[in-house]
């Protein structure tokens, strides 16, 4: 006996079984009846995706910045807002509160306000608790001013 005559016995080889041709299972080829699962390529959608589908979408922007704002002023509108309230040699204090109420700030600022040197100061200031320019901190120091 060689190798090309080696047959295996009946029953030992089963064909498989290809669905949905046609033949001998009738028209709907054991797909039962109509639906999705009896149409060809057919994919059942995950659970989670219609979770995701059923919560609503968020208008606006989403990575709005942390970092605080950073508002300057110049010397020029200390000048202009604070002018009425030196009387004779005292010192105006400037800090958050009296810009707020000067409204060179909006009420409910929250962020870092810095005066530059840009203009000329005539009355004495106080600065507390605000970022001050070098050539601001000269200007207010000439005009009988300090820097806190």
């Amino acid at each position: 006996m060689q190798l090309h005559e080696f047959t295996k016995s009946v029953g030992q080889r089963k064909r498989p079984q290809r669905i949905g041709r046609g033949g001998k299972r009738g028209i709907t080829s054991g797909r039962g009846q109509k639906g999705q699962k009896s149409r060809s390529g057919h994919v059942i959608r995950p659970a989670e995706r219609d979770l995701i589908q059923r919560l609503p979408k968020l208008r606006g922007f989403a990575n709005k910045p942390t970092s605080n704002k950073v508002v300057t002023f110049n010397l020029s509108a200390i000048e202009s807002k604070f002018k009425k309230f030196a009387a004779g040699n005292n010192s105006v204090l400037i800090n958050v509160a009296a810009l707020k109420e000067a409204r060179l700030v909006a009420k409910n600022f929250r962020g870092i306000a810095k005066l530059l040197s840009k203009g000329e100061l005539t009355i004495p200031i106080t600065v507390k608790g605000l970022k001050v320019s070098a050539s601001a901190k000269a200007k207010i120091e000439k005009a009988g001013g300090k820097v806190e």
